[in-house]
Order: structure tokens, then sequence, then C-alpha cells
């Protein structure tokens, strides 16, 4: 989807640019994305120190790197959600200086240390810091024009307890806020650089503090009149939302035109057990129909695997999703991520899977044993995704989306489309609207929004363009899904071949 923009990158690595804004401006930086390109040999001459951040799903290239400069002679600090949570393979892989927990704290420890000589250390802190404090990144350090939208953060922590969630770990269960004019400047920041594309606000519960929020969001209508709406939000949000009336229509007034939204599945004793009470409260149908007549577009996480889950759990998403219209809904078996509750607990009934797997993302088995057997989770997730990315079930799903979706509550001034947007709309257009054999319906739906909901039909167009994504994408997770299970498979006859040797043998 992102070559139909020309842009490399979803999203920019907030964290480090938010890093580089701590330590001392004395200090020269350069950043690499390696979602972007390759450090390059000038680059790995220039520096002194080498600082590394990584998600658990970048833990190969992640321990990579930390190998490359080590075997220049480069002192090496890390930093992240990653090392933050499994600080030993950090420290195997030669990392120098473990700079953990949140940086507010540990980066002026670590700055500490360095000037007095210390060639290795450990910082860590169990307080949270006021968010009010954090500088604003350096958004100057990136490649701007290869990411298709920016990365925002006004607040950290969520106030719920599911099971599964490193994040309440992570950052707590207490939701900690800037302060409105704190975040406002630095979209001054992104203004006076020339970003004019799309915002993510990267909260994992962007509505944890509503108080705060709806202060925050009552500042950020003026300044987007002023600005004329340079900038169009998306983020993500627990389900409550759909509770809240005047909070989502003041998101809708400050051009917020998506929210991704946590449901996991429909199945309500699953919710129960993984302890997301939230969802429990209403019928999600009707949560994401409100959401939707406010406008606010959908996206939404579901997962398979949960403890006593019933066979047809992926059928019972699909038809959830089929049901409450939703364009985008992101697909994945669940995982025990590190020092989460899940994980304390399959450790202690001993059904952590110990693997060298590098990596723990949607095309990857799941990590523990499941109490369902895995090859029965493994074809109904497969079965489940071709399903949902079908291309004349997504174009009516969505279609059906948009003819309610509420319209914009602000007028933008109109400008001309970029030569980026027209060749990406000519694509789409020629893909969906002549090649494929569901091109009929294609022209049905477009002019069906035109006619019923024309405010909306740019919106319509790019969700469309969406699926020129997971069309190649599903065929992919199906390919390394099969893989693994045939391997795992495999392993398992090996091994009861083993065990039936050893019953036998003198």
């Amino acid at each position: 989807m992102l070559e139909l923009v020309d842009r490399k990158v979803l999203l920019p690595p907030l964290g480090l640019v938010t890093v580089a804004a701590i330590l001392p401006q004395e200090w020269e930086f350069k950043l690499v994305d390696r979602n972007i390109r390759p450090v390059t040999e000038e680059e790995w001459e220039w520096a002194d120190l080498v600082l590394i951040s990584a998600m658990i799903v970048q833990k190969s290239d992640f321990i990579d790197q930390i190998r490359e400069a080590k075997q220049r002679g480069k002192p090496v600090a890390v930093g992240g959600p990653y090392p933050t949570s499994v600080p030993s393979e950090a420290e195997e892989a030669g990392a120098d200086f473990l700079v953990l927990d949140e940086g507010e704290i540990t980066l002026p420890m670590f700055v500490e240390a360095i000037e007095r000589g210390k060639t290795s250390g450990t910082f860590r802190t169990t307080e949270k810091p006021a968010v009010t404090t954090t500088p604003i990144p350096r958004f100057d350090l990136l490649e701007l024009d290869a990411y298709d939208s920016m990365s925002v953060q006004f607040s950290r922590g969520c106030p719920f307890q599911c099971e599964f969630c490193d994040i309440i770990v992570l950052y707590g269960r207490k939701p900690r806020t800037k302060d409105p004019d704190q975040l406002l400047r630095e979209l001054d920041y992104l203004y006076e650089l020339g970003w004019r594309r799309s915002i993510f606000m990267v909260d994992d519960n962007f509505i944890g503090n509503k108080r705060n929020v709806k202060l925050l969001l009552k500042e950020l209508k003026v300044w987007q009149e002023e600005h004329q709406y340079p900038f169009g939000f998306n983020t993500e949000a627990s389900v409550d939302l759909a509770a809240d009336p005047e909070l989502m229509e003041l998101m809708v007034e400050c051009n917020f035109n998506g929210v991704f939204l946590g449901i996991e599945t429909p199945d309500e004793e699953s919710l129960k057990l993984t302890k997301k009470f939230q969802n429990t409260r209403t019928s999600l149908t009707d949560t994401v129909d409100a959401i939707i007549r406010a406008g606010l577009r959908p996206m939404a996480g579901f997962i398979i695997g949960f403890d006593g889950e019933k066979p047809g759990a992926a059928s019972r998403i699909i038809r959830f999703v089929e049901e409450a219209t939703i364009p985008t809904a992101l697909f994945g078996m669940l995982q025990a991520l590190p020092n989460t509750a899940l994980w304390e607990r399959l450790e202690k009934e001993g059904r952590l899977v110990k693997s060298d797997r590098q990596d723990i993302n949607q095309s990857t088995l799941m990590n523990f044993i499941p109490t369902r057997p895995i090859d029965e989770l493994a074809q109904e997730f497969i079965e489940a995704f071709w399903e949902l990315y079908d291309a004349e079930a997504f174009l009516d799903r969505t279609y059906r989306c948009f003819l309610k979706l509420g319209s914009p509550k602000f007028k933008a001034p109109s400008k001309l489309p970029s030569w980026i947007d027209i060749r990406a709309l000519t694509i789409v257009i020629w893909r969906q609207g002549f090649k494929r054999s569901t091109r009929w319906k294609f022209w049905h739906h477009l002019f069906g929004i035109i006619k019923h909901n024309p405010q909306v039909w740019d919106y319509y167009l790019t969700v469309c363009a969406h699926n020129e994504h997971f069309l190649e994408y599903r065929q992919i997770v199906r390919d390394e899904i099969e893989r693994q299970l045939a391997e795992f498979k495999a392993q398992n006859s090996i091994q009861n071949w083993q065990k039936e040797v050893e019953a036998i043998a003198p």
C-alpha cells in the first residue's frame, strides 16, 4: 500500500527522536531508521556512541545491529520496549549500557555515567515520570519524505487490566498526559518543518484520561482552525469511547477520522477470562455503530486462541466484523508477551514454548500450548484471514460502513491534490475499477457513496486502497503459518518417535 503513495514506512520511531531531545543538545545526532535503509559505513565511522531501540517484533535486527556496532569497536546503549522487557538478551548480544524503563528518568542517569567515564551499566527505575517534562521530539532528525504518517504522543499508560497486554507492565495503569500547550508546540514544530500529512496519536489508549483529553481537544480545535486543518488524526482507544458523545464530537471537530479499537473477540467468556471487562458492558456491535455514526472510521484488532475458546472462534469474528461493518480488521493468534500477567500464568502452568524463533508477529504460531489443538487454531486463522480480505467481501463491508459514517464537522479550504495522490488514485482505480473481477461492484459502491454520503468519498477510496496490502499479505500469512505448522508437526513426530525408542530400549 505504501508503494501507492511512494513512501517507505507507515510511522517513524517516535521513541528515538524523543530520546534525542532528552539527551544533551550539545551532542550531535544522526538517526537511521532500519525500516528505511541500512546504516552506511560513513555513519558507522562517524559515531562515537550507538544507541538502539526496538520492539520485540524487531528482535532479530536489533541483535544484529548491536553486533555490527561491537565489531567496529563502538560502545552501545540500548533501550525501548524490547530490552526493557527482556534485558538479558540485549546484554548477551553485547550491549554496554542498558537504559531501560522511561527515559525521562534513566537517560540523565546514563549521561552522568558517561561523563564519569563509565564504560557500562544498567539504569532502571520503578518511578513513572510526569510526561509534562518531556521535551519536543527531534522531528528534524527524521527523513520525513519516507513516512506516510507522523507519530505524536499525548499520554502513557492505560487504566485497564487486560491479561495479555504489556502496556500496563511498561507504563502502568494510571494514564499520564502532557499539557495541551505542550502538545500544540509539537504540532507547531511539525508544521514549521513542512509536515502536512496525517498524524497518528500513538497513545495506547488515547481516552484513558477523558478529562485531560477533552481539555486538549478544545485547544486543538482552535489550533486546527487557525492553521486551516493541515493535519488529519488517527488514534487508538478503548470501546468506552462510544459512551461519550461529547468526546467523539470533539474528536471529529479536530479532524480525527479513524480510531483503532482493541475488540479482540465477540466471545464474552474469553473477554472475561482475559480481564477485558470494558468490552463486556454493552453490545459491541452497537458500540462500533455509534462510533461510525459519530464520524470515526473503525479499525479493530482481533485475537484467536484464548483459553477455553470453543471451536469456530474465527468464524464468529468474521460474522461480527461483517455485522459491525469494520473495514480494517487486524487479526492475530494470541501471543504471551514477556512479564505480562498471561506470561506469568502460563509459565506457572508450564505451558510456555521455549523457542529460538526470532520474532513474534502476525504470521507466527502461538508461543504457548493452547487449550485447543494448534493445527485446528492455525487452520481457522488462515481461513478467516483469507475470507476477511476477499476483494468482494471487503468492498461490500467498506461500502456499508461508509454509507452510515458521520460527515466531517469542519470546513477545510480546498487544495489541489499532489502528483503522488493522483498517481495513487489512478493505480487504485485501474486495479479495482478495471482489472479485477469485482470492478462493477467497485463502481457501484463508489457512485453510491458519492450519491448518499458525498463528504466522505475521498476517505472511502483511501480505505479501498488498504486492501491492496491485504490481498497480497493474506497469501504471505497463509504460507508462513502452513510452513511453521508443518515444522511443528514434524518436530512432534520426531519427539514421539524418540520417546517410543526410549520406551522399548533395553
